[in-house]
Order: structure tokens, then sequence, then C-alpha cells
């Protein structure tokens, strides 16, 4: 072998020799007192000694001689002249590597609860440790709490801590040591059988199981549960689903849509719209002595009866300008019956206006070709305020399965037993 040729073979040697911070393979070659040698690709011997000996993940708690195993160099030449390997650095690549493959692969895994904080759990899976999001429990392991009270979530997340559940790998993210957790996606999994048994348009029995400010759970079938938003009860305003439903009643409901985990019901579509027949029942220019009931901001929710539900508005409770909201709304009592005018009916859009008896709406007056600015400027502020009233009753009244997905979509719920 020529000089030249030794000279190029000694560079390249060095130049193969790893660096600290290198992840090398190798195999095993002795194991004695506490410390592993490595061939490592045959360019040299490393050991691996001490606490370096232990990965996080005990991936390298029962290797012998012969394995093939990975470290990562710490030293490139210790006080005896070996080249320093650690297990630890590579066990812990190894392990976030294994999390990543599951984000891919969709596996479900075990995982042990560690702790609760106010935005979920705190869960080891393996070496590593990883967060649950509210949002990612289990639909049946989900927190409803009386007006969202944060102590009480963490109180009902503290139950679950110690438990091993089963649970799918959503994020691993070395880089950023971001692992995040999912329960929901398999439940999701589990039930999807379940669920691919049932179609939009099906007709489901079950119980209430919960109440909120936003609607009814329903639960039903084989550990489902859906959500009939406070739109879709009745045909009527309602303030709240205790109005009409408890926790307990045997009810029938309809599904009207199905997003994986999220279900959402309908009661009232099994039951005839009443405001198909109203005119039948009420016309414009009729007096009807009703009972209010509910005061809000921009005027009076008004019963008719126990289907058919009008508004008065505000413009419409007294002939002059109102300056003093409060006060005019002051006059009148929720449960107190008073004499109303019927001025408009809309049955596609279940609205029905009212104005007060004796109320002489300014448009019924006939114009004054001598307007004042004033009157000009009072006629423009009620008009105004009559549009702004529309718009606050057409969204009183919207009923869509979007609203229902918004209701459902918050951290925690509001439930009432």
């Amino acid at each position: 072998m020529s000089e030249q040729s030794f000279e190029e073979l000694l560079k390249d040697y060095f130049a193969n020799i790893p660096k600290v911070g290198d992840l090398v393979k190798g195999k095993i070659i002795a194991i004695d007192k506490g410390e592993v040698r490595v061939d490592v690709s045959g360019l040299i011997v490393g050991v691996v000694r001490g606490p370096e000996l232990f990965s996080e993940s005990k991936e390298f708690s029962g290797v012998k001689v012969g394995d093939e195993v990975e470290a990562t160099v710490i030293d490139d030449e210790n006080e005896n002249g070996e080249m320093e390997l650690s297990f630890r650095v590579a066990g812990n690549k190894l392990v976030w590597s294994r999390m990543a493959q599951h984000v891919k692969e969709g596996d479900i895994v075990k995982a042990k609860i560690l702790a609760a904080n106010k935005g979920g759990l705190m869960l080891q899976s393996g070496a590593l440790v990883g967060f649950m999001p509210v949002s990612q429990l289990n639909p049946n392991n989900y927190p409803r709490v009386q007006g969202g009270d944060k102590n009480r979530i963490l109180e009902h997340l503290r139950k679950f801590i110690g438990e091993t559940i089963k649970v799918k790998v959503i994020t691993a993210d070395m880089d950023d040591e971001k692992l995040i957790f999912s329960e929901k996606e398999v439940w999701e999994e589990e039930q999807k059988n379940v669920l691919d048994s049932y179609s939009v348009g099906d007709i489901v029995e079950g119980e209430v199981s919960a109440l909120t400010s936003f609607g009814a759970f329903i639960k039903f079938g084989k550990n489902l549960e859906g959500l009939v938003h406070i739109s879709e009860i009745v045909w009527q305003r309602i303030s709240h689903p205790r109005e009409v439903l408890k926790v307990g009643d045997k009810i029938k409901a309809q599904i009207i849509d199905l997003n994986k985990s999220k279900i959402y019901l309908s009661i009232k579509r099994l039951i005839v719209d009443p405001w198909k027949k109203v005119k039948d029942t009420y016309k414009v220019g009729q007096i009807i002595n009703a009972e209010i009931h509910k005061i809000e901001p921009f005027g009076l929710m008004v019963k008719l009866d126990n289907e058919i539900h009008g508004l008065a508005h505000i413009s419409d409770l007294s002939d002059k300008r109102v300056s003093d909201t409060k006060m005019l709304l002051s006059k009148f009592e929720v449960g107190k019956k008073y004499n109303f005018e019927i001025i408009s009916i809309e049955p596609a859009e279940h609205r029905l206006g009212l104005k007060l008896e004796g109320v002489n709406k300014k448009e019924d007056k006939p114009a004054s070709t001598k307007a004042t600015a004033d009157n000009k400027e009072e006629v423009k502020e009620d008009k105004k305020e009559s549009k702004k009233a529309n718009k606050e009753e057409k969204k009183e009244s919207t009923s869509t399965a979007e609203s229902a997905v918004s209701a459902d979509e918050e951290k925690t719920e509001e439930v009432v037993a």
C-alpha cells in the first residue's frame, strides 16, 4: 500500500470518528460491573456507565452482549481514553420517535393520569409526560359544571388521577417538547360501528341526562349522548330548558346532525309546527289579553298561548319617544296579563309583532307637510331602534345546527341537575 493511500485512509478514519452529540449505532461487546462497552461501527469502543446506563424509557434495562443499540456521544475521551456514551439521550430520542410514529399510525396507547389542572390532565405514557385538554376527554368524562366554575371543573378532573386510560397521541413534537393526548378520539373509534348504525333523520328514544343554559343532553342507545340545542326543544321561545324538561325525563328526538363524537338532536321537529296555523287563530288588528313571558332591553316577550309567543317592541309600548327604557319597562311585570294589539304575523319567520293597546304608532299618524327637524330626527331614531330590535329578535329565534355546534364547543358547560 502506498504512503499516499495510507494518509487518505487515516484522514477518512478521523473524519468518521463520532463527535459529541452524535447519535451512534453499535454492538455490545462486554457488560461488566455496571459498565457496557459498545463497538461503534468498528471504528472505536465506547463505554456507557453510571447514570447514563439508564434510559427514562427503560429501553436499555435488559441489554446483553451482541445486542445492537443506539447511544449518544457525551465525551470524545474519558479518563481511561474511551469514548463516553449515554443511553439516556438516545433513549429520549427513541421514545419521541415512537410517539411520532403513534401519531402517524393512529395507534391507541395506555397512559396514566398524574395530575389535573383547570385546562385538562397530565398523562404519562412510557417515559414521556404529556397533556390532554378538557376538550379531548371522552364525552362521558367531560365536566359539566354549574356556571363554568373553574374550581369545580378542577375538582371533577382530580377524580381521574391515578387511573390508566386508553388514548391516542395527536401531537408529538420533540423540539418543542409538546405531547398531546386524546381520549375522545379513542371513544370515537370504538363507537364508530355504533354511530354508523344511525343516520340524520332517525328518531331515537332516550333520557335527559343534563340541562345547560344552551340545551339538553340526551343519553340513548349504547352509551351515546346527543345535544338538543335550546332552539330545538320547543317551537316557542324559552329562557332555559328547565322550563319544559327535567333530568330523567324520557323523550323522543330526531337526529339532525352527526359529527364524530358530536350528535345533535331535535325534539320540536317531531311536533307539528304551530306557526303553520297561526293565522287561523290570530289576525292583525286583534286585541288579546296576554301574559308577559320575559322582559328584554328591547321590549316584551308576550305569551299568547302555550305555543305562540310574540314581541312587543319598546317603541310600541308608548306614544312618546322613549328616553328611559328601564323606566318604561319597570311598569310591566313578568307573569301579568295586559291587552295587546297584533300588528304583524310572519309564520315563516316564527314572528308575531304586538303593541300595547291604545298606543298609536307614529307611522300610523298622517304625515305633516310642516314636519320639524326635531320630528324628523325622532322618526329616524325610532326606525333605528326598531331595526335593532328586529335584529335582536331574529338572533334570539335562530334555530340552526350551527348554534348548537358553537355552544357545544365551550370548554365548560353550565349544568342544572
